[in-house]
């Protein structure tokens, strides 16, 4: 598997936690899409480059949430 499609899966995945939810931090978005907290990041990362989430603080933690 090479960078794309690691990186590419992941944020897949990270894309299926968040549908349909409301926002959630890193640790439960792991938890929901059965992943390493480093894979979410790295997913996280990737959709935030295509600009399909948006981040909110609550009590210094960040959660995340789909956009559009």
């Amino acid at each position: 598997m090479n960078v794309e499609e690691f990186f590419g899966a992941s944020a897949g995945k990270v894309w299926g936690a968040l549908n349909g939810t409301g926002p959630l931090n890193v640790l439960e978005i792991s938890k929901k899409a059965k992943m390493k907290t480093t894979d979410v990041i790295g997913g996280l990362g990737w959709l935030a480059r295509e600009g399909k989430i948006a981040i909110e603080e609550k009590n210094r933690t960040q959660y995340y949430r789909l956009v559009g």
